[in-house]
């Protein structure tokens, strides 16, 4: 009974952390797919959505170097302050990146709880467990290269490190709101598994710490992508792109 309430109490405390929500929560369903056409207002609204999401991440780590500036320079803080600082920063940007989008974000366990998986899937609970862990990961290998980049955000490797949660979190647009499970196979790819590895390679190039630290979130997402690949294949391959959808009369 104990080890029952303690596991309770740690999904609940994980879901809080990571803003997972649970239950019966439904998404408005006022539209299906009743052709095979391709929805180009939906590919038009995820890229600019992550266009946007990435001008204004950008933007705040433009905003983040002035702020460091000014605290390295101000004798009255203590010299560790602008670390911790740095930290929380990149603490906010891994867990709650989707705050600067203007796409759907909700993290919701309604699509992967009800579609079909394979028997080796990972329990849905363990997704928020290792986005937890690979956030962490992520705070410590960016500490690690802004460090290694004198206390500088706008550099390449951070602003590939925020290309990659935006890919993030219109992958989660797609798969976990909308549920377009065809678009969201090719998306996961290019998108959050391609930027992985490219933010890993950079990452390691500038500080080997770093990278060997942030490789553990490329493993995840090959599992992921792999994942979502069979979920697709098990529940009807509909086509690897957004289908138009048709309002649905109540």
């Amino acid at each position: 009974m104990n080890q029952s309430n303690n596991s309770g109490i740690l999904e609940q405390f994980v879901n809080t952390v990571m803003g997972v929500k649970t239950g019966n929560q439904q998404f408005p369903e006022t539209s299906i797919a009743t052709t095979q056409e391709l929805d180009i207002r939906a590919v038009l609204v995820y890229k600019l959505g992550t266009i946007l999401q990435i001008g204004v991440m950008i933007f705040v780590l433009l905003g983040m170097e002035k702020l460091v500036i000014l605290i390295d320079n101000n004798s009255s803080f203590a010299s560790w302050f602008s670390t911790f600082l740095t930290g929380l920063f990149f603490a906010l940007l891994s867990i709650r990146s989707r705050i600067f989008s203007l796409l759907d974000n909700t993290r919701s366990r309604q699509t992967y709880d009800q579609i079909i998986r394979p028997k080796w899937a990972p329990p849905p609970i363990a997704f928020p467990i290792v986005w937890m862990i690979i956030a962490v990961l992520r705070v410590i290998s960016s500490v690690l290269v802004w460090q290694q980049m004198n206390h500088r955000f706008l550099v390449l490797p951070l602003v590939l490190f925020v290309v990659h949660l935006a890919l993030g979190d219109t992958w989660n647009t797609i798969f976990t709101v909308e549920r377009r499970l065809g678009a969201a196979v090719p998306v996961v790819i290019l998108g959050p598994w391609l930027s992985a590895v490219m933010v890993t390679a950079i990452y390691w190039k500038t500080n080997p710490q770093a990278g060997m630290t942030l490789s553990f979130s490329c493993v995840w997402l090959t599992v992921a992508a792999v994942l979502v690949f069979r979920i697709w294949q098990l529940n009807g391959s509909e086509p690897l792109y957004p289908l138009k959808l048709t309002p649905v009369e109540k």
